[in-house]
């Protein structure tokens, strides 16, 4: 267990300093103003219409960073520091929420996936350790039989969180990518004020990242413990 401690306590570290990155990063280009004056809804708003999307709405939605699209209702929530800001910051992640929106619209084949992984990663994703480490237990006790196939089940319903974190990946680079080339094609943004929006969607990507490389070597280090104890 010592290892599975130090694996999470790497991989907290590695997120939280991401994380502090990023944040850092939204603040310094929330302070480069877009010479248009558009605030971020205003931004969503066009980016929608420029794509022929007219059954999608923008709202606000309390918090910081807690901007999402929302498949279900067709809504992109823009949080309160985004939906009102006139910056580079509010135009990368107004625009980039937006690039899901295209992606839905346009049935998008990875979010299409991600989107069909949601019912089941949110059943076995609260499960799957105890899955395991009961698995583990039980098979240490009555030796190698019904408790390796517990856990081996446990593995496969990790497997699908992991599964669902590295297409999370190309889900998120493509909105950051279709986000980019509509701010610079339709001349949204200056030069800086583009170079500030690409950057901060690039370590915005990064934290999905990070998610997905703890997610698979968490999944390893237990397929390995059960795996490797059975002899």
């Amino acid at each position: 267990m010592m290892g599975y401690y130090i694996l999470i306590g790497a991989i907290a570290l590695v997120s939280w300093l991401v994380s502090s990155k990023l944040k850092s990063k939204f603040k310094h280009y929330s302070k480069v103003h877009l010479r248009n004056g558009m605030s971020g809804a205003e931004i969503a708003e066009k980016m929608l219409a420029d794509h022929g999307i007219r059954d999608v709405k923008v709202i606000s939605t309390p918090g910081m960073l807690t901007d999402h699209y929302n498949p279900k209702n067709k809504t992109v929530n823009l949080s309160e520091g985004v939906y009102s800001q006139r910056n580079a910051s509010a135009a990368a992640v107004a625009a980039h929420e937006c690039g899901h929106a295209v992606q839905h619209a346009q049935a998008y084949e990875w979010l299409t996936m991600r989107s069909k992984l949601v019912p089941i990663v949110s059943v076995t994703s609260s499960f799957s350790m105890w899955v395991v480490f009961g698995g583990l237990m039980l098979g240490a006790a009555a030796g190698v039989g019904l408790g390796f196939w517990i856990a081996i089940a446990g593995l496969v319903m990790m497997g699908f969180a992991t599964l669902f974190s590295f297409v999370t990946l190309p889900v998120e680079y493509d909105a950051s990518n279709r986000a980019l080339a509509w701010l610079k094609n339709k001349n949204m943004v200056t030069p800086e004020e583009y170079k500030g929006s690409e950057d901060a969607l690039k370590w915005a990507a990064r934290t999905y990242l990070v998610a997905a490389i703890g997610s698979l070597a968490t999944l390893v280090y237990w397929g390995m413990q059960v795996l490797g104890g059975r002899d």
